[in-house]
């Protein structure tokens, strides 16, 4: 059972010369009594970096082997959701869109899909350790982490992006709606098929194909986390031929059926989801434009 836990949290979106790589820098204070940990599950999304002043998150990587006693966790892009387990921490993430992907990280992205990682281990993440280790004083300064985090990325800046005009477009037709098939996508795209397809794998992860699917996916999931009241069939999205093509990618995305997961707690990403939402105009990051601005507030909710 998931115990009493408190979350506040503030979106910080990045400033103008580093906003076309990230969705947001995000702070967030994790709060339960004593001990206890919370449990929950990440939704699939883009490469996150997340720096903790306490080493109490545990989760997994693909093979099932425990990542746990670290200050510093990495996910590749993701199709599919990581549970996790947390206790009390201050905890400063990062959302690389998948420019920031291809300008910061450099190995590409498809080499780490579904990859989560040790941060201060994995050879991938070795150029983040730094941040990782200097980020938190003895008491939160979020002013002070924040300009931390700016500073690390700006002196990084001049590093170039291969195809970058092309991540920007394909990125673009995958947050439209209205982008349905490969072949709008391809189009909307401005290059040809194999193009299209080998910039995904090297900037995204994944096929232009499981992309789409993804979006799709997303969509409904992040209109049932906002209002549950639509039950699955009321959130789903309308590219959905039926309910059992979109229980059959429930069950790939998130490891579960819709019903098994709604009957989870979310002790976290519940809160999350909703104030991303209000002050960000996005629910979840995959849903995030490239280079869209975000509003900073702050945030504060007891769950």
């Amino acid at each position: 059972m998931s115990q009493p836990c408190q979350v506040k949290a503030e979106f910080c979106h990045p400033p103008a010369d580093l906003a076309r790589y990230f969705t947001t820098f995000y702070v967030v204070d994790i709060t339960v009594p004593g001990d206890a940990r919370v449990s929950d599950h990440l939704h699939p999304e883009w490469g996150n970096l997340r720096f903790m002043s306490a080493k109490s998150a545990q989760t997994a990587d693909e093979a099932g082997n425990a990542i746990v006693n670290t200050n510093f966790i990495a996910t590749g892009p993701s199709s599919k959701a990581v549970p996790f387990s947390i206790g009390t921490t201050r905890l400063w993430g990062v959302g690389l869109l998948p420019l920031g992907w291809a300008k910061f990280v450099g190995v590409p992205a498809e080499d780490l899909a579904d990859a989560v990682m040790d941060g201060n281990s994995h050879p991938a993440m070795a150029s983040f350790t730094s941040l990782a280790t200097g980020l938190f004083g003895t008491v939160p300064d979020r002013a002070g982490e924040l300009a931390q985090i700016i500073a690390w990325f700006r002196a990084r800046l001049a590093a170039p992006v291969a195809d970058e005009a092309r991540i920007l477009a394909i990125h673009g037709a995958l947050v439209d709606r209205d982008v349905v098939t490969v072949s709008e996508l391809v189009a909307r795209s401005g290059a040809s098929p194999r193009t299209v397809e080998r910039v995904c794998g090297r900037a995204f992860g994944f096929s232009p194909k499981l992309l789409l699917r993804r979006q799709r996916f997303m969509r409904s999931l992040s209109q049932f986390m906002l209002d549950p009241s639509l039950k699955w069939i009321g959130a789903m999205d309308c590219h959905y031929h039926d309910q059992a093509q979109f229980v059959r990618d429930f069950r790939q995305f998130m490891g579960m059926s819709p019903r098994e997961y709604g009957r989870l707690a979310h002790p976290v990403l519940d809160v999350l989801v909703h104030e991303r939402q209000r002050y960000a105009g996005s629910a979840v990051q995959a849903l995030d434009r490239p280079g869209g601005r975000l509003v900073t507030r702050r945030l504060g909710v007891s769950a």
